[in-house]
């Protein structure tokens, strides 16, 4: 009996371990491929791909790629799923292999939320999005149409914890960053100035972006070489079944919008070839005097932006676009200073996918020119370039709903500066050129939809300073249940950039770009610490959780911490040649916001508020830097009605926050200068000097601004559509200042009402 017992036992092992091996050789398989929309062809993104009765399914990522792996063998139906979309079904066997499709939705004419899924709900159980904001060609229609159409920048303004300097001279500051610690990329391709002087408008055409995310901290490791925020904005490929486009007129300026295909998309031919153009451009200086007389300086601001793009698609969805630029500004305050830049750029991006592996390739390739200058009235003028270009590889693998991510980025870029001296004589710095150079991985860990885990870890190189910096980031997200979600995300972060302005200007419109300057031109220590590097650093830790306990509601509320630990900027304290042209910071942000979505049927509101606080510490004193705002408030609301089509459609915001620090004029002072020994000094004329208080030790009052707009649509026939739009900025013309004139104590203040009438032609 005992053997019998022995002799089981073994049989009963050998028997497990033949079904483990047996097991790890099971069959399976994977679908691959990618989802366009059936009436232009565009990549239709974050839309559920799931298999029938299965666990088992994908959600397409920004190029409307999916792949679903380790597939066992049988017959399936694939369900293609999206709010505002007709289901797609599909019958496929697999069986050890990989299958690939593509998919063409069509928009349906009526929509079921009980059926479809909402793109964006699903990315918010399945992606940590902590400290990001996607933003669609939807919600960008949604913003009041100053000067007749929704601009990106306007949009920018009401995300959380974004702060605008105004309306004129406008800049962008996240999270206590300043305009040079943000990253914007076009396609992968870095822009060094994405806005106009005006602040109303930015260079990006909205009719051209696919998507927008916006990282305002605790950005991953595929981003890097700046310590603040991450704007990366997708354009679309072109429309690929017919030729289309806008043309649009207003009092502010107009464009145009050309796109269409070379070679069509069907469901026959496998590959696709399109071309997308826009242009833009203001005529607000001409105009103003016509429909805006009660501005008395008037609005001496002109721009023209063109942007062009070349799309290859082969059936399989690999991927090769074209692209260029050119951006030009110009702004002319009488009196004042004169102001313009000039950036363009080409570029080309790319898409890979190899055909039996779970896998995908992306990179850019690119070359760009920036260049600005100022006159100021009574100075010598000052310019800045930078010129350069830049390469990213990236592969992914896909491992069920993991992901792995590895790459290589590299940017190379001179930078060139010329600025008066306290004689008021031009200097020029020598040119420097800069080469970084970065290794990264990101691994994506996805535990039922439960918990999600991201840790990414980037090698940031820096060639010309020859130093390193290991940069480990991490991003988590617990689920706790299907309204409640928890989230974090934080990490290290560097940079060789610094941008240069002068404590005499009022309003900031002009940066000098250099890379960090080298030890000679800082002290050896800061606060008693030796410094081993002049790296820009930064640490980020943000805590938030999501909300949907109402119906049609998502509740955001975040807060975060950026301690920029090593800052570099201008000595203001140089009093002697033998002074140090640089001098050490350092500066803390922290604070949280509240973000309210209601989104049903008509009605979309949004709602933001902002607790914030903004220091900066040198050597001497600790202060609150310009861009400090306490509170910030942003409320946006949109309805659409009518019987049919709902070609009514109503946008209102407001916007209030408390006032910016700023320097107050202490006092002002006769100097004679210096001239000769026999200069007459009793007849010589004295010029006036400029006493200035402590920095930043008053404030400006509370800044609040209502827009609205009203626009009507008009179809003609089936394919030409006509928009008419009216608006109004600042609607009860309040005077929120924009700069005090330090000579004549004169206030200028910031845009009054403007009204503007806009007739728009789609066909």
């Amino acid at each position: 009996m005992q053997p019998y017992k022995k002799m089981m036992k073994r049989i009963t092992f050998i028997f497990i371990l033949f079904l483990i091996i047996l097991s790890g050789f099971a069959q399976v398989g994977s679908l691959k491929g990618f989802v366009y929309d059936a009436s232009n062809g565009e990549p239709v993104r974050f839309c559920m791909v799931q298999l029938e009765s299965t666990s088992l399914g994908a959600m397409t990522d920004q190029n409307g790629n999916f792949i679903i792996n380790k597939i066992p063998d049988g017959n399936y139906v694939v369900k293609v799923t999206l709010l505002g979309y007709i289901t797609l079904q599909d019958s496929i066997m697999v069986n050890a292999n990989t299958i690939q499709k593509r998919y063409l939705l069509h928009a349906a004419s009526q929509t079921l939320n009980a059926v479809q899924v909402d793109a964006e709900g699903q990315r918010r159980v399945q992606e940590t999005r902590t400290s990001v904001v996607t933003i669609t060609p939807k919600d960008l229609t949604m913003m009041p149409s100053i000067g007749g159409a929704p601009d990106f920048a306007q949009y920018l303004q009401i995300l959380p914890g974004i702060v605008s300097s105004g309306d004129q001279g406008g800049q962008l500051y996240v999270r206590g960053g300043t305009p040079v610690q943000n990253m914007l990329l076009l396609d992968g391709m870095l822009i060094y100035n994405p806005f106009h002087s005006i602040g109303l408008f930015s260079v990006f055409d909205t009719e051209i972006i696919s998507s927008a995310d916006v990282y305002t901290g605790g950005f991953g490791a595929e981003f890097g070489g700046r310590i603040s925020s991450v704007m990366d904005i997708k354009t679309r490929d072109g429309n690929k079944k017919r030729v289309s486009g806008k043309l649009d007129a207003n009092m502010f300026g107009a464009r145009m919008l050309l796109e269409g295909p070379f070679v069509k998309l069907n469901e026959d031919r496998g590959t696709a070839l399109s071309f997308i153009l826009s242009a833009k451009g203001s005529y607000l200086k001409q105009s103003a005097s016509v429909f805006f007389p009660h501005i008395k300086q008037g609005l001496p601001y002109n721009y023209w932006d063109l942007y062009g793009k070349i799309s290859l698609t082969t059936n399989s969805g690999t991927k090769l676009s074209l692209f260029g630029f050119n951006f030009d500004d110009k702004v002319n305050y009488s009196q004042v200073a004169n102001y313009n830049w000039r950036n363009w750029g080409l570029g080309a991006n790319f898409l890979i996918i190899p055909g039996e592996v779970p896998m995908s390739m992306e990179g850019t390739l690119s070359y760009s020119s920036y260049k600005a200058a100022m006159n100021d009235v009574g100075f010598a003028p000052r310019s800045t370039s930078l010129d350069g270009g830049m390469f990213k590889w990236v592969f992914n693998y896909f491992a069920g709903r993991s992901v792995f991510s590895a790459g290589v980025d590299v940017n190379i870029f001179t930078t060139r500066y010329s600025y008066p001296d306290v004689n008021n004589n031009v200097q020029k710095l020598e040119p420097d050129y800069t080469t970084d150079i970065a290794l990264f991985g990101k691994y994506k860990y996805n535990f039922k939809d439960i918990v999600l885990v991201e840790p990414s870890f980037r090698f940031q190189y820096y060639a010309s300073l020859l130093t390193g910096s290991p940069e480990p980031r991490l991003a988590l997200k617990f689920n706790v249940s299907k309204k409640v979600r928890l989230k974090l995300a934080g990490g290290l972060y560097s940079q060789n950039f610094m941008a240069i302005t002068s404590d005499r200007d009022v309003v900031n419109l002009f940066y000098g770009f250099l890379s960090s300057p080298s030890k000679s031109q800082l002290p050896n220590d800061f606060l008693k610490k030796e410094r081993k590097n002049t790296l820009q650093k930064a640490q980020h830790i943000v805590l938030g959780v999501e909300l949907d306990l109402l119906k049609y509601t998502n509740i955001n509320v975040e807060g975060f911490f950026k301690n920029f630990s090593q800052l570099t900027a201008v000595n203001r304290y140089k009093q002697m040649p033998n002074d140090k042209d640089f001098m050490w910071e350092k500066g803390v942000a922290y604070g949280g916001d509240v973000t309210i979505k209601f989104d049903y049927k008509n009605l979309y509101i949004w709602a933001v508020y902002t607790l914030s606080w903004v220091k900066r510490t040198d050597e001497l004193i600790t202060y609150f830097p310009h861009f400090d705002r306490r509170h910030n408030v942003n409320l946006l609301a949109s309805y659409q009605w009518g019987k049919k089509r709902k070609t009514w459609q109503a946008d209102v915001r407001w916007n209030f926050g408390t006032g910016f620090p700023f320097t107050q004029t202490q006092a002002l002072l006769p100097n004679l200068g210096y001239g000769p020994i026999s200069s007459d000094w009793m007849q010589n004329n004295e010029e006036v000097y400029i006493q200035l208080a402590e920095i930043n030790q008053g404030r400006l009052p509370a800044y609040h601004r209502l827009d609205i707009s009203l626009k009507k649509k008009f179809f003609i026939g089936e394919r030409n559509v006509i928009d008419i739009s009216v608006s109004a900025t600042n609607l009860y013309d309040y005077s929120n200042i924009f700069y005090v004139d330090r000579l004549t104590a004169n206030i200028i203040y910031q845009l009054p009402i403007l009204y503007s009438l806009g007739v728009t032609w789609s066909f």
